[in-house]
């Protein structure tokens, strides 16, 4: 089938990787700041954040356009705005990479008030999204961000609709799924759904909720990875709700495959700025 569409810190956590499924870009500077505390075998940690180092020296305009070096425009040209048909009906999304024989997928979620082009934007969150697209393209992977009409069964009907219309012609690749904020409403959706559990690569929470199901889910059974990422100061998720969350998988299943990256003195949004897209995906290729 056919579509027409043209990580450092997280390794002392981990260990050495036996194949990293992503090769090094720009991680000098996407690496995590210093760890100021690590628990849990190394499972959670928290790392030091700061505004005026990781926003105001990472940005030409403070949030809204990182400083040049932060990005690679190139991948551009493996960049595709287009709507997919599907049994859902047509998803309009941006495609990075490779639509055919990807070796991975990684999609991206958004939350409330976002849509498909905040996944794609290359110069917001000091350029965090411009490396996973070049990140995919680069490794032979496909990543997608895509518009969904609500947070309910509607649009994790139509997220899943997507991934299995690509994952049909990739059919050797993991699928990372990506979910910032109220978006993770559609992580967890995903997670209960039998046919795509085998296919999951892992689950990244980028400043997201929690789901008590999540233990009763065809993902935790199929041992999907699981990775949280969350501000401290965190006001519209409180950080000891995901603490605790993070703590129930483990008190369900001792070795399952979850990590906590706590950024301290981080808000809502401080995931998607600093989590280091490279070490994650490649420790969750490794953890199964």
């Amino acid at each position: 089938m056919r579509i027409a569409v043209a990580a450092a810190a997280l390794a002392l956590t981990i260990g050495p990787a036996a194949a990293d499924l992503l090769a090094p870009f720009k991680d000098r500077l996407f690496a995590l700041p210093v760890t100021l505390e690590t628990s849990d075998g190394g499972a959670r940690i928290a790392v030091d954040y700061r505004e005026m180092r990781d926003i105001n020296g990472r940005d030409e305009i403070p949030e809204r356009r990182a400083h040049a070096t932060y990005v690679d425009l190139s991948v551009r040209r493996m960049q595709r705005d287009v709507a997919v048909e599907t049994p859902a009906g047509p998803i309009r999304h941006v495609a990075v990479g490779r639509a055919e024989d990807a070796r991975f997928i990684v999609v991206y979620l958004h939350g409330q008030g976002g849509n498909r082009g905040q996944g794609a934007d290359d110069f917001t969150f000091g350029g965090n999204f411009n490396r996973i697209k070049n990140l995919s393209a680069k490794n032979g992977g496909l990543y997608l961000s895509p518009d969904f009409t609500d947070f309910g069964p509607a649009g994790a009907g139509q997220v899943e609709a997507l991934l299995t219309t690509y994952a049909a012609a990739s059919p050797q690749a993991s699928i990372f799924v990506a979910c910032g904020s109220a978006g993770g409403a559609i992580c967890w959706q995903l997670s209960q759904n039998e046919g795509l559990a085998n296919r999951l690569g892992g689950l990244l929470l980028l400043g997201s909720h929690w789901d008590e199901k999540f233990i009763r889910s065809a993902a935790f059974r199929a041992r999907v990875p699981v990775y949280l990422g969350h501000g401290s100061r965190d006001r519209v998720f409180p950080v000891e709700r995901q603490e605790a969350f993070f703590r129930s998988i483990l008190a369900a299943s001792p070795n399952y495959p979850v990590r906590l990256v706590r950024f301290e003195d981080g808000t809502h949004g401080t995931p998607i700025r600093m989590t280091d897209w490279r070490g994650v995906i490649n420790w969750m290729s490794n953890a199964r």
